[in-house]
């Protein structure tokens, strides 16, 4: 039977698949054309969030390759590393590049940065316990 609900293991999948093509781009830029109107420490800046993005990105790829079963709390790690890559590498990039996009108010968001990596740890405190409560499972 047909379900017009796209599962959130799909979402993820597209969300993945997105913020790849996204952190491709963004690379290419930093690496590019960025270096001739940021600062070292601003490129740097923009490569950490570069980075984390990447990492995120691959996780929910792999959290959605092995979620076979469509198990609500890997979708929800899988959610949790969405929301970290928004807040964390994306007020990142904002704050990096906030005089060349000619907003200096983004300064607003430096709070964001951080609540972005609790987001990122707790994601991986739930996958660890996850893989923990696996572990002891009885069959």
């Amino acid at each position: 039977m047909y379900s017009n609900t796209i599962s959130m293991r799909k979402k993820l999948l597209l969300f993945s698949g997105i913020s790849a093509i996204i952190a491709v781009i963004l690379g290419a830029l930093a690496a590019h054309y960025f270096r001739a109107f940021l600062t070292s420490e601003q490129i740097s800046s923009f490569q950490t969030a570069n980075r984390y993005q990447w990492y995120h990105t691959l996780s929910i790829l792999i959290i959605c390759l092995l979620n076979k079963d469509n198990w609500p709390l890997l979708n929800r790690i899988g959610s949790i590393f969405a929301i970290g890559i928004v807040l964390f590498s994306g007020s990142i990039y904002l704050l990096a590049t906030k005089e060349l996009l000619g907003i200096p108010a983004l300064s607003i968001l430096g709070p964001i940065t951080p609540i972005g990596g609790l987001v990122f740890i707790s994601g991986w405190g739930m996958f660890s316990y996850a893989v923990y409560k696996n572990m002891f499972k009885t069959t």
